[in-house]
């Protein structure tokens, strides 16, 4: 008897503990904030993101939260919708609103990989093509070159079985996500879109728009007949070269998407 008393209360401070609200980490720079609205709405300008997709953000005061709008279209994000999440994709305070299904590609990214410190999820639709058949989606010119040789695609029905409604909506499927995307930048979503991954909103952006610009172009490319890919050494200094240069195209792009109204 006092065996089920010390199990049933245990099972119920399990559970009040895996309800907890998360604690804050803390106010975000307003900066930080700031560009994560201009992510948005710049990825909508640039056609990755339509009235679906999601950016986040590591939280600049602690590695363990993240930021992230509310569940809304992309371009309609304004700094109040901004929330906090745990790397369990817990909202520190959701306000009463609705958060993304598909949170879970953030957090668990975020726990496997340290070193990412923003995240994009896309349907951009030059890149679905590739997720689906068994060409390779492939750096074509120097502009795409941090995708290095090629880029992982993920199977969802690998873990959840053949009849998912496709959307990683719980931990397991983002941890198998992560595991696909391994120490790569993007990672393909069969029959659904694709995750680019950076170390830093206009990085993150960079590379969001320029893998759907290589879909596109390798997709041309393909059809004037055999194509010449860049090298694993051309794609690495290329890389290294774009990395300093991505704030080049984030002022553009982040001064024409927060023009007043």
């Amino acid at each position: 008897m006092r065996a089920f008393a010390v199990l049933a209360i245990g099972l119920v401070l399990g559970s009040t503990a895996a309800l907890a609200q998360p604690k804050s980490a803390g106010t975000p720079d307003p900066r930080l904030v700031e560009d994560l609205v201009a992510a948005n709405r710049v990825l909508v300008d640039l056609g990755v993101l339509d009235g679906f997709g999601h950016v986040s953000v590591r939280h600049d005061k602690d590695a363990s939260r993240y930021l992230m709008s509310r569940s809304m279209a992309p371009a309609l994000v304004k700094a109040d919708d901004i929330l906090e999440f745990d790397l369990d994709n817990v909202a520190v305070d959701a306000k009463g609103q609705a958060v993304f299904l598909e949170r879970f590609i953030h957090g668990e990214i975020y726990k496997a990989r340290p070193d990412v410190k923003a995240v994009v999820h896309s349907h951009s639709p030059s890149v679905i093509p590739f997720g689906v058949s068994k060409t390779r989606l492939r750096p074509i010119y120097h502009m795409s070159s941090f995708m290095g040789l090629d880029v992982p695609v993920f199977e969802i029905r690998e873990v959840a079985g053949p009849a998912s409604d496709l959307l990683v909506r719980n931990a397991g499927l983002g941890t198998a996500l992560a595991k696909a995307l391994s120490d790569k930048t993007v990672v393909l979503m069969r029959g659904h879109g694709s995750v680019t991954v950076g170390t830093s909103i206009p990085q993150v952006v960079f590379r969001a728009y320029y893998a759907e610009m290589n879909a596109r172009l390798q997709s041309e490319a393909m059809r004037l007949g055999e194509v010449t890919y860049l090298t694993a050494e051309e794609a690495a200094a290329a890389a290294k070269t774009n990395d300093g240069q991505v704030m080049r195209p984030w002022e553009l792009w982040k001064r024409k998407a927060m023009k007043p109204e």
